[in-house]
């Protein structure tokens, strides 16, 4: 894909960006470099690779799913200014 200056320009505009006219040429051969790039891995066979995760073959280890803390709930809403039905109530911030 080849870019043009008006191009340029019109991605910055797009995106919120102040490009100055001595950065426009900058922009221009770093954003050509870039599909470039994206040109050359879009080329690459990849049809018989199979698609993984990780670039390693790793396997978390599981621990049991193991509840470790006492319920206090009815501790923590003592001290809660307003509570109703085991929910806390809090002021309306929004009209």
């Amino acid at each position: 894909m080849t870019l043009s200056i008006d191009d340029v320009k019109q991605i910055a505009n797009l995106a919120h960006i102040e490009v100055s006219e001595d950065d426009v040429n900058s922009a221009l051969n770093q954003l050509s470099d870039i599909f470039k790039l994206i040109e050359t891995m879009q080329a690459v066979d990849t049809f018989q690779v199979e698609p993984m995760s990780h670039a390693q073959d790793v396997i978390q280890r599981l621990r049991e799913d193991q509840v470790i803390e006492s319920d206090q709930h009815e501790l923590y809403q003592s001290v809660a200014p307003h509570v109703e039905n085991d929910l806390y109530l809090v002021p309306k911030v929004i009209e």
